[in-house]
């Protein structure tokens, strides 16, 4: 879109503050899938120590900014004015409303629903549906889960298991709809996990 910047340096108060774009450049860069959108008046920075990343098929809307190091997933969605701190971590197939803004070094799991607004300072397990300042875990975002073939058997105890406050996803291994996204989590090494909320 329109004023979109893609490679500016990040913004390190520890680290040299270059000018170039190119050759002069200490920075790791930026990577973009196939198929991404990225609309008017986003940024995304270049990784001070790993490659910025956007995955195939992800949609940045309007006004979003993606900070140094940050990787985000394939099939994300960042709505309008989201911003993500360095350092963060989205899983694929996670939404993100109007105005979120992740603390740096944050991980919103795969999947997950954050609510407009929210101010994420905490780690989003996968499937997870969050908002509300401060933030906490609302339950299980239903429609992503069903969307990609999770079994009603695997939903049930995802549910139980964050309502007990367990986000190690353990025991969803032989579901291929989660599989992965569990596997992927782990490996994260969560180490700020969200509280609990009750629905409102």
């Amino acid at each position: 879109g329109p004023n979109a910047v893609i490679g500016t340096p990040p913004e390190i108060a520890s680290l040299r503050q270059n000018v170039a774009w190119d050759s002069d450049l200490d920075h790791h860069g930026v990577v973009i899938g196939d198929d991404v959108v990225i609309r008017e008046l986003s940024t995304v920075h270049q990784g001070s120590h790993r490659t910025t990343t956007i995955g195939d098929g992800t949609w940045l809307l309007n006004s979003v900014y993606v900070a140094h190091d940050s990787l985000v997933g394939r099939n994300v969605t960042l709505s309008a004015g989201v911003r993500l701190g360095g350092h963060s971590v989205v899983g694929e197939h996670a939404n993100l409303g109007m105005n979120a803004s992740v603390h740096q070094g944050r991980i919103v799991g795969a999947g997950a629903m954050i609510g407009m607004g929210t101010p994420v300072t905490r780690d989003v397990p996968p499937f997870g549906k969050a908002y509300g300042a401060p933030i906490r875990l609302r339950g299980v975002n239903h429609h992503v889960l069903r969307h990609l073939g999770a079994s009603p058997e695997s939903l049930e105890r995802l549910s139980a298991a964050y309502s007990a406050g367990d986000f190690t996803m353990t025991g969803l291994d032989g579901d291929p709809a989660l599989a992965e996204s569990a596997e992927w989590w782990r490996a994260q090494s969560p180490s700020r996990p969200i509280r609990i909320g009750a629905e409102p």
